[in-house]
């Protein structure tokens, strides 16, 4: 008889001060994504995507697993959930797997969680799931794959068999992170027993902005990492480098392993650790204000053949900002800065206004600014239209269909322009700029709503990338929020040198 195991996944990333809560109708409608899918529709939705359940799918059909789909669901990162919404999601996946236990004894359970979800009534809002789940299921094998942005706490290891990270940011691995876990779960289930495991919490925040591992300080870890976890022979090593803006207890950077015996996973973890600990110098912030960075970007875009990129850090809807802010837009227009484009600004109302004018029209309104009250008054000449549809084709989204809803490029003064589209998105992909008839290799200054997930697909083609501090939730120093139920004694910057 093949192996039964139970699939589904429950992903969001928390900002304790975003300016917007995450409601239920977020996961139903999340824009560009899936929505909150059940049953057998799930499976059919998910293949072929660039999420951690396709890969996970994709290693059970080639073992032969008869797969029970769940519930799925995905909202982008905002404030916390709402406890409508956790409670009704939470319950349909508990439901759904009681409802497979009815049919039939099941081998294991794989689930796609995100990490560093908050929810009104659960800080831990992952280790609560997990909780519920095992409730139901006991000591069946269960696996997860998490987001390295995770908020790793000590529940949610205790509570799974296995825990598989991403290990890249920009988050290029999500399905190879799924069938990991699922290769986990197969591996559990053969042996018969729980690993042993260990687990332990870093003392200082890593910066957002110095967490890419394509690039120091950030990747030589994730080299020791794959040396560590080769040496002692885990059976996974995982470093999660948090996201911290999460007003609780367990925020910031853990490690854990699972292993044959404890003392085996308790070296590993505890080399790594150390290995952290001893360049957290290296993890200083590297931003410019913004004044500073426009005036680079104009400097070095009028001698260079290629892009000069920046990074509207503090605004980055992937981690909580709404992606309407316009200060950093106002500084392209104060300096003058020919051949800029700005991607994007989420606005709605406004792109309803331009697609109501029509291609040619010039209106003036006032754009952006609807999380921080803050927008910019522009007479914009609107250059092209489009119903915002397309399919990504970088390295984190490629086969993906994206929906950013009404959209329209503008030009808001000689020479610069901006895309505004209906439905909050960060800005990864090329094709975002190629969907409105903008090449984005041939832009002298490319403005990008994001923190580092655009260096997959626009590092390549950027002469050099500057990241920018302008207005925004998602500071890049979060030690400026009121923070009131942090542990006792984390750092949240590293220490200088």
């Amino acid at each position: 008889m093949p192996l039964r195991i139970a699939v589904g996944g429950f992903l969001h990333e928390s900002h304790s001060f975003a300016p917007r809560p995450t409601r239920y109708v977020d996961f139903v409608s999340p824009g560009g994504w899936l929505g909150l899918t059940e049953g057998e529709p799930l499976l059919a939705g998910i293949r072929g995507r660039s999420v951690p359940l396709a890969g996970a799918i994709e290693a059970a059909d080639a073992a032969g697993v008869t797969l029970v789909p769940l519930a799925w669901c995905f909202a982008n990162p905002a404030g916390p959930v709402q406890d409508e919404a956790f409670e009704r999601i939470a319950a349909l996946i508990c439901a759904r797997l009681s409802h497979a236990l009815d049919a039939g004894p099941l081998d294991g359970v794989y689930l796609d969680l995100h990490g560093a979800a908050v929810s009104d009534s659960f800080p831990d809002m992952e280790g609560e799931l997990l909780r519920r789940v095992r409730a139901i299921v006991g000591g069946t094998p269960l696996t997860i794959s998490v987001d390295p942005h995770c908020n790793l706490t000590a529940a949610m290891v205790e509570r799974s068999d296995a825990i598989a990270p991403f290990r890249t940011y920009p988050h290029v691995d999500m399905p190879a992170a799924g069938g990991r876990a699922m290769a986990l779960l197969l591996e559990r289930i053969k042996r018969g027993k729980p690993w042993a495991r260990a687990f332990k919490q870093i003392d200082f925040w890593i910066p957002i902005t110095s967490q890419c591992t394509l690039m120091p300080p950030m990747s030589p870890v994730f080299d020791e990492r794959g040396r560590i976890a080769s040496e002692t022979k885990v059976a996974e090593l995982g470093f999660c480098f948090g996201f911290p803006y999460a007003d609780f207890a367990d925020c910031g950077a853990a490690v854990a392993a699972y292993a044959e015996t404890e003392a085996e996973a308790q070296k590993a973890v505890g080399a790594l650790v150390d290995y952290v600990n001893a360049r957290e110098t290296s993890f200083k912030l590297d931003v410019v204000p913004a004044e500073a960075a426009v005036a680079e970007a104009i400097r070095l875009s009028n001698s260079s053949k290629r892009p000069i990129v920046i990074a509207d850090t503090q605004d980055n809807p992937g981690g909580g900002g709404h992606g309407d802010t316009t200060g950093l837009l106002a500084e392209l227009i104060r300096q003058n800065a020919q051949g800029a484009v700005l991607g994007l600004i989420n606005d709605a109302d406004a792109a309803a206004a331009y697609h109501r004018a029509g291609t040619g029209a010039s209106i003036t309104l006032a754009l952006g600014g609807k999380s921080d009250g803050v927008p910019l008054t522009v007479t914009a000449k609107v250059l092209k239209l489009t119903d915002g549809q397309f399919t990504y084709t970088g390295p984190m989204g490629k086969g993906n269909p994206a929906n950013h809803g009404l959209t329209a490029l503008i030009e808001v003064a000689p020479g610069i322009r901006v895309i505004v589209v209906s439905n909050k998105a960060q800005v990864y992909d090329q094709e975002l700029f190629r969907h409105v008839g903008l090449e984005p290799a041939d832009c002298k200054i490319l403005v990008l709503k994001s923190s580092v997930h655009f260096r997959a697909d626009f590092q390549p083609i950027a002469e050099r990338v500057i990241v920018a501090t302008a207005p925004g939730p998602v500071v890049a120093d979060p030690s400026v929020f009121p923070f009131k139920h942090l542990r006792k004694g984390v750092r949240l910057n590293p220490r200088h040198a």
